[in-house]
């Protein structure tokens, strides 16, 4: 998928909603148990309520790497029902790769090739040698860790090297890579006071913003400072969404959430 054709989606659907498929067995409803394949069931049901309201879905690896190979046939499954049944929505691996280049570019097939995903989120701690093969691949948006939600990103990413903070560094270093238009980078919900220099460093860019709902991240202090003119921002939520509820309504449930997001949403690009 272009970036064009993500924005195109973006004003269509007035949603910039991107949903994390996050499934943890322990708290799915107990009626999908009895199924073959309950993860692939449940990401189904929340994906066909859900559509229509959002613009991308983001498996996190770790989730189905959890079930092994179970897991695994679940989250080709997913992806491909994705591809076939919605072919516009943007879809996210959520697998933080980065390794020497010669295992980048297994990875990077084994996600852009073999199962076909748009993106994936990939660590830049050793450089660009282990991020330029996932740039390789055209059409396909490589998402750069730059500024995470959680706590210990302070034990890092916002440390001064030579009077600048690493992520900054991260951000200018990486406009300097190959194909470095299909970068899109990670800055999360809890830090939005930073996305003011964010933006001049990386004005055109996307931004895919976890941490919005459970962790406490506001989608309209992240809009203040985050918007360009192409939106150019993912705001991702995923326990405030898929686990709305946990009885066999949970689909229906999940819509309402995803519902309270994209109006408050759409009422933001009403605005721009």
């Amino acid at each position: 998928m272009t970036t064009q054709e993500l924005v195109a989606q973006i004003k269509k659907k007035k949603s910039f909603l991107c949903i994390g498929l996050d499934v943890d067995l322990q708290k799915i409803s107990t009626h999908l148990l009895q199924q073959e394949d309950p993860i692939f069931e449940f990401n189904k049901a929340i994906i066909d309520a859900t559509h229509h309201l959002a613009v991308a879905y983001k498996p996190n690896i770790a989730f189905y790497e959890a079930y092994g190979i179970k897991g695994w046939q679940a989250l080709e499954k997913t992806i491909n029902y994705l591809n076939k049944k919605y072919p516009e929505i943007f879809t996210i691996a959520d697998a933080k790769r980065g390794d020497i280049g010669n295992t980048s570019t297994r990875y990077a097939k084994a996600f852009f090739s073999d199962l076909n995903f748009d993106s994936i989120t990939v660590a830049p701690y050793m450089g660009e040698d282990s991020v330029v093969p996932f740039l390789e691949f055209e059409n396909k948006h490589t998402i750069l860790l730059a500024l995470t939600s959680n706590r210990g990103a302070f034990d890092f990413q916002t440390k001064k090297v030579d009077g600048e903070e690493v992520y900054k560094k991260v951000l200018k270093t990486a406009q300097t890579w190959k194909n470095h238009h299909n970068l899109m980078y990670v800055v999360g919900a809890t830090k939005a006071e930073h996305f003011v220099e964010i933006r001049k460093i990386i004005p055109n860019n996307f931004i895919l913003v976890p941490g919005v709902g459970a962790q406490g991240g506001s989608i309209a202090e992240v809009c203040e400072y985050g918007l360009n003119e192409n939106v150019g921002l993912l705001i991702n939520s995923a326990r405030g969404i898929i686990y709305a509820s946990t009885e066999e309504n949970f689909a229906e449930a999940a819509a309402e959430k995803a519902k309270e997001l994209q109006q408050e949403m759409e009422g933001i690009l009403a605005k721009m």
